[in-house]
């Protein structure tokens, strides 16, 4: 319902090092800790699309969709790397509640209300699927582009998420090193990565849903990055550092889920 994620980008390159300026410690911008700056986040424009009808939960925008009874039971689900089983309960004609797991173990709860008007949802959720450590939480709103069919839940019909508030530094913080050519990137809720800035794939570790990444340098203060799962993009990020130094701003694209948006961070 209520929560997203965020990820990242691919190329290849034999000698490429023999033709990039060496990237050391002292050039790249990139270089240091940095904590996204929610009040400047552009969501996707595509919205999410969710209907509540007679019982059954649709989640039409989820990739893959899925559909279970809203029970407050679990109901195991197919194709999704951070959930296995989504657990749907009807609090009151405005409300509704999230709990997913996988292998049995809860990693993302939420809830969502309507505004009375219809117009607007409310969301926080509390979201370990990615983490090894404390959850990320947080709150957001979302605008009503469309309403659902007569008859069903407030839920129903197609949402733009407008904000995101109150999201825990453990979901905001990305910290990079370098190492000659190799750029190292870690969070606090265990992603990490260690990649040549030639566009060479190389392992992404701690996050079920990516296996690979790549970084290609561009100069001192943009590198664009590929996401992969099992050798297929799944996203990509264009990361650019402002002249000053200060300022990191990310255009990313979920392929996943064919959205795409910015944010900005503020070096630590």
């Amino acid at each position: 319902m209520g929560s997203s994620s965020v990820k990242k980008f691919a190329l290849k390159a034999l000698p490429a090092l023999l033709l990039l300026p060496a990237l050391s410690l002292a050039q790249s911008a990139l270089v240091g800790t940095w904590k996204a700056d929610i009040n400047n986040y552009q969501p996707p424009a595509k919205p999410n699309r969710y209907l509540l009808s007679q019982g059954v939960y649709h989640c039409k925008s989820c990739a893959p969709p899925y559909a279970v009874k809203a029970d407050g039971q679990d109901h195991a689900v197919t194709g999704h790397p951070y959930f296995d089983s989504v657990a749907i309960t009807v609090v009151d004609a405005n409300t509704v509640s999230e709990i997913d797991k996988k292998g049995g173990k809860t990693v993302t709860t939420g809830k969502t209300t309507i505004s009375s008007d219809g117009k607007t949802m409310l969301f926080e959720f509390s979201d370990s699927s990615n983490s090894d450590s404390a959850p990320v939480v947080g709150k957001g709103e979302a605008t009503r582009l469309t309403a659902g069919p007569a008859g069903s839940h407030a839920i129903s019909g197609s949402w733009r998420t407008t904000k995101i508030s109150n999201l825990s530094d453990n979901g905001l913080l990305t910290t990079y090193a370098l190492s000659g050519t190799t750029l190292k990137m870690t969070t606090p809720t265990g992603q990490s990565y260690s990649a040549p800035v030639d566009g060479t794939d190389s392992p992404f570790m701690g996050d079920p849903g990516q296996t690979s990444v790549s970084i290609k340098r561009i100069d001192d203060n943009t590198v664009d990055e590929t996401d992969k799962r099992n050798g297929k993009v799944i996203g990509s990020a264009h990361i650019s550092v402002s002249a000053d130094g200060k300022t990191m701003t990310v255009k990313f694209k979920d392929d996943v889920h064919g959205t795409s948006g910015t944010y900005t961070a503020i070096k630590q």
